[in-house]
């Protein structure tokens, strides 16, 4: 669960690349990455409406694209189908300026998401341990890496799979002990504005 007290902890945050450049800052988009419940939609929200900037969930958009929910998606055509669909759409996204974008939390695993999140804006990785991810996600049917017979520790194992490319983020926000709007504020903090 988030926690909703106004007294978080200290935040750790760590910039990922010393030469982000002013007009960098100034953001073309930013892309929030991490693993599933780490924040990343409910923060992304809350981020665009504080920058005037609009909010997209690149799942949501390949949905769209592809007329069926991303469980569809995997069950009917594949894990790897999927992965071409975001590909794509990231590379779409990337092009486009004043952006908030959430991503599915195997975006990082491609290299070429890499580079157009890179090249389109600013990565941020939203972190949080286990233990809370599991909580904040541990009900949900919508999330089809999780429809395993051990689903705790299929997802321990995936993010620690997943977490050196998180890691190559720009910026690092430990979402463990802030409320959503903390995170967000914590974020336009770190890129200075």
């Amino acid at each position: 669960m988030w926690k909703n007290s106004s007294r978080a902890k200290e935040t750790k945050t760590r910039p990922r690349n010393p030469q982000m450049t002013p007009e960098r800052k100034k953001l073309k988009n930013i892309f929030l990455v991490g693993f599933m419940g780490a924040g990343k939609t409910t923060v992304g929200r809350i981020l665009a409406r504080k920058l005037g900037y609009r909010y997209c969930d690149a799942d949501k958009v390949i949905e769209t694209k592809a007329g069926k929910t991303v469980s569809e998606i995997f069950s009917s055509h594949g894990e790897l189908r999927f992965r071409d669909l975001e590909s794509e759409t990231l590379g779409s996204l990337a092009g486009k300026e004043k952006q908030v974008i959430a991503t599915g939390g195997g975006a990082v695993v491609r290299e070429e998401n890499l580079r157009a999140m890179k090249k389109g804006g600013v990565t941020i990785y939203l972190k949080a341990p286990m233990s809370v991810i599991w909580e904040r996600v541990r009900h949900s049917k919508t999330r089809p890496l999780l429809n395993v017979d051990d689903p705790f520790n299929a997802a321990d194992e995936l993010l620690q799979k997943r977490a050196p490319f998180y890691e190559t983020a720009d910026i690092t926000i430990d979402t463990e002990n802030l409320t959503p709007e903390e995170a967000a504020s914590e974020i336009m903090k770190k890129l200075g504005i």
